[in-house]
């Protein structure tokens, strides 16, 4: 008699999906599970005075550039032509009689050359119109790279004794560290004619 072919039962796998699914349940339910509480710190009691102090402080870091429909230049809330732009800008990068109303300054570590007292805070912020025409925006960004230029440019004279044409490259770097630029530009918008 040969041998006689036997099947080898399957195994009935339809209940292990099941059975898996107990078990996750089994561990979910019995383990704990550590939960972060987070640091324990008590937050200090709100004086809105301290707040205001800080917008004001902001608001007086921003100087705020409008080019209007008309293409005319608003700068501190009047209008002003072209050629004064630079030296508004100017006065308001250095803020060298440390008016109020301008940046404020505080110490500065430029990287290679040492601390310095200057407004590494300020902003100019540039917004135009829609309308504005490309050449008067240009100009504006030529008068406000003209001022920092200049700025740099005195600084290093009065700090190494050169002109910039002179100065190392990185007396130069020292030179933008003292007044890095911080032109903020927005997106146009329309303001209309009378703004």
């Amino acid at each position: 008699m040969g041998k006689s072919s036997r099947k080898v039962p399957g195994l009935n796998a339809s209940s292990t999906a099941d059975i898996s699914f107990i078990l996750l349940i089994f561990f979910l339910v019995t383990t704990s599970m550590d939960t972060d509480t987070g640091l324990p710190r008590r937050l200090p009691e709100w004086d809105p005075n301290a707040l205001e102090e800080e917008v004001q402080i902001r608001e007086r870091n921003i100087m705020t550039v409008y080019v209007n429909s008309n293409n005319e230049i608003l700068c501190r809330k009047e209008i002003i032509d072209i050629s004064q732009l630079k030296d508004l800008a100017k006065e308001f990068i250095a803020n060298p009689e440390d008016k109020m109303n301008m940046p404020a300054k505080e110490e500065y570590e430029i990287p290679g050359f040492g601390t310095v007292y200057t407004t590494v805070k300020h902003v100019i912020s540039l917004q135009t119109d829609v309308a504005t025409q490309y050449a008067v925006y240009f100009k504006v960004q030529d008068e406000l790279t003209k001022a920092y230029n200049e700025l740099r440019a005195e600084w290093a004279q009065r700090q190494f004794h050169k002109r910039w044409e002179d100065c190392s490259a990185d007396q130069k770097l020292y030179a933008r560290g003292m007044y890095p630029s911080k032109i903020s530009e927005a997106e146009p918008k329309e303001y209309g004619q009378n703004r």
